[in-house]
């Protein structure tokens, strides 16, 4: 018999998600080889904008992440 790891309906339905999902699961099932690729893809596809829309390929993105990194100062201070 073999033994399934129930998950999370919560997982399952972000697993669901098409193109983030699909790729959270694949890491998720095959490891950290997955995690590393993804991780190139970032700065990738921000030179590839850059390439393809100039300098606001380059401006959008962060100004985009700003928010993010804000909320990471937050955290960090918070405790």
């Amino acid at each position: 018999m073999s033994m399934t790891r129930s998950q999370p309906v919560w997982l399952r339905l972000f697993h669901m998600i098409p193109i983030v999902g699909w790729m959270a699961r694949d890491t998720d099932r095959h490891g950290e080889d997955n995690l590393v690729w993804g991780l190139l893809t970032i700065p990738m596809a921000w030179a590839i904008s850059a390439l393809l829309f100039g300098y606001p390929g380059i401006i959008v993105p962060a100004l985009l992440l700003v928010p993010a990194i804000f909320l990471y100062l937050l955290v960090v201070t918070w405790g």
